[in-house]
């Protein structure tokens, strides 16, 4: 079975009793990764428009209209 590869330079990544940088190849790849999270390269998706659309309560939603 072949080793996975590392998520910065795709070099195979020793098991983790070898290698304690797991899943990264090595102490230099795991600080690039966490320089490109720190330089806001990799973000966490935000809520679509749809998501916060649908947490609008009934009675306030924008599309429905008022009968008062």
């Amino acid at each position: 079975m072949p080793l996975p590869p590392c998520p910065i330079c795709q070099k195979p990544v020793p098991p983790r009793p070898e290698n304690t940088s797991q899943p990264f190849c090595s102490r230099r790849c795991r600080a690039v990764d966490l320089g490109r999270w720190l330089g806001e390269e990799y973000r966490v998706p935000d809520r679509q428009v749809d998501e916060q659309e649908d947490e609008t309560p009934a009675d306030q939603h924008p599309d429905r209209g008022h009968d008062a």
